[in-house]
């Protein structure tokens, strides 16, 4: 890569926190997308050696200066959670991809989620999964159309597994957010992925820093395959609280999971995401297993 800059949105979260910190290790220039330079999130992003730059997804106007001289950008758009139906996603990702493209930036790095590649009509039933999680999933795979048919020199789409993270209280997963009750319906022993976030830091840092060789890569991202119940129990050899599983969905229901949240797990077990850890290894990807995250050592097994 050049000196120039890498422009990350969603700097102040999981993913775009991850990528952050992976340019940052690897001495890359940061501009992190910021609406609040002074939030606490913010304030140590600039500390860890990124520069704050105002702008805001919804206002495509406030894009334009943040992207001039950047030479690529990562790109994670996310829908409004007080209008869930809306379409949010889908335009972030065009004011993002429009403003770049203007700035003259050649390349870009999006995140998904894995499975968007799924064409089973049936995966995308309103009238059997409900009307979010259809608009969830048509959002996904318009917003990665939006940006492999925009014109960057190099573009590529990383599919994420669900999150590791996401095991760990708080998260909308656990009863009331914070207890230790994994409110979940689904197949508790099925096998599925998992990814670390910061394993989305390497997959970029490797796009970002071979362009040619990343071009109209769509890779599904995951760092290891394990059942919940091995999850929660890997978990619990490691924590003084245990998390709790329930017995049986109705128990989970009975905890609280939310209908939306509910019905989305269900669709999981349907239609399992396909990203695997030898995806990112063909590449020469490291990732995280699952036992190195939940014991606290964030270096990924590399690939080979």
């Amino acid at each position: 890569m050049t000196a120039d800059p890498v422009v990350v949105t969603g700097a102040t979260g999981n993913q775009g926190g991850a990528v952050a910190g992976a340019l940052l290790a690897a001495e890359l220039p940061v501009r992190a997308l910021v609406r609040d330079p002074r939030s606490a999130s913010a304030v140590r992003l600039a500390e860890a050696g990124a520069t704050l730059v105002r702008g805001d997804l919804d206002d495509p106007a406030s894009l334009e200066e943040p992207l001039i001289g950047a030479a690529a950008v990562f790109s994670l758009e996310t829908a409004n959670y007080a209008d869930l139906m809306a379409d949010f996603e889908v335009q972030r990702t065009r004011n993002l991809v429009a403003a770049a493209r203007k700035a003259g930036v050649e390349q870009i790095v999006h995140s998904s989620v894995s499975g968007a590649g799924n064409d089973d009509p049936e995966a995308f039933d309103a009238e059997r999964w409900g009307a979010f999680p259809a608009h969830y999933w048509r959002s996904k795979i318009e917003a990665e159309r939006v940006v492999r048919e925009a014109g960057f020199r190099s573009w590529t789409v990383l599919r994420p597994a669900g999150f590791m993270e996401n095991l760990r209280p708080p998260s909308l997963w656990f009863a009331e957010f914070t207890s230790n009750r994994l409110a979940v319906v689904n197949d508790l022993d099925a096998v599925r992925p998992w990814v670390a976030v910061q394993d989305i830091g390497t997959a970029t840092l490797a796009a970002l820093v071979d362009p040619r060789r990343f071009h109209e890569v769509v890779l599904e991202l995951a760092g290891d395959q394990v059942s919940l119940r091995r999850a929660v129990e890997i978990l619990n050899s490691v924590r003084t609280v245990p998390i709790e599983l329930p017995g049986s969905p109705e128990q989970a229901v009975a905890w609280g999971v939310p209908p939306e949240l509910a019905t989305s797990q269900r669709r999981m077990d349907t239609y399992p995401a396909p990203a695997r850890p030898e995806m990112a290894h063909a590449l020469g990807i490291g990732t995280t297993t699952f036992e190195r995250w939940a014991h606290g050592r964030p270096s990924p097994v590399r690939a080979g």
